[in-house]
């Protein structure tokens, strides 16, 4: 070979696009809204029924919009997860407040209760930022499906200029690993923010998670 340079190597972004299956985020809202369900009369705001039966119509028309897989972009279907996403956040969002406010100005002997319904605050602030995250990054799940994505808000391992992967793509999964490590690490670990919004969406995640672990876990010890 001659002493010419070697030619630069061809830009890995964005990669090709890739079909992704509807059935992990609609099984992740269901278990939100199960979770719900689970715990204590005390921390609803209003009657027990109403939000998850809303959650509930808001999911039936998420799985008519998009019934097996996510081909494309889909005006009807972002909205409608969105809305979803959004109803689960502020029905976790009250509970965490009335178990707060319930810590706080009353006395409390159960702790055994406190530390499940703390959990499963916990757990289910865990499967609502994978929601938020997997619909945030590069424009949606359906705009990354066909391959024209937007400015990643995301940096995972595989997208590094020296990764095995060039072609890969992040599914449902990683960022579902992506929340459970920001929630238990209260930072990022292996991935890191870019844009704004998915910092500003991290940070009260982690914020969410030490009210719940510092606040509500540490008290209820101290009850047992």
């Amino acid at each position: 070979m001659s002493g010419s340079d070697p030619e630069p190597p061809a830009s890995r972004y964005p990669p090709p696009g890739r079909v992704e299956p509807q059935w992990p985020p609609l099984v992740t809202v269901a278990a939100a809204i199960i979770l719900q369900f689970l715990l204590p009369d005390r921390l609803d705001a209003g009657p027990r029924w109403l939000l998850p039966a809303l959650e509930g119509v808001v999911l039936i028309g998420l799985l008519a919009a998009s019934p097996s897989r996510i081909t494309g972009h889909n005006v009807r279907r972002r909205r409608v997860s969105l809305v979803l996403v959004g109803f689960v956040s502020a029905a976790n969002a009250v509970a965490l407040v009335l178990l707060a406010q319930l810590l706080l100005h009353h006395q409390v002997n159960n702790g055994h209760q406190l530390i499940i319904a703390g959990a499963l605050i916990w757990l289910t602030n865990v499967l609502i930022f994978a929601l938020w995250y997997w619909e945030l990054d590069r424009g949606g799940p359906g705009v990354r499906a066909e391959g024209a994505d937007g400015p990643p808000d995301f940096l995972f391992p595989q997208m590094a200029s020296d990764s095995p992967a060039p072609l890969w793509r992040p599914q449902f999964a990683d960022y579902l690993y992506v929340s459970l490590t920001n929630a238990t690490a209260f930072s990022p670990t292996d991935t890191m923010p870019l844009s704004v919004p998915a910092k500003l969406i991290m940070g009260l995640q982690s914020l969410v998670s030490l009210v719940v672990i510092g606040l509500v876990i540490s008290r209820a010890v101290n009850i047992l």
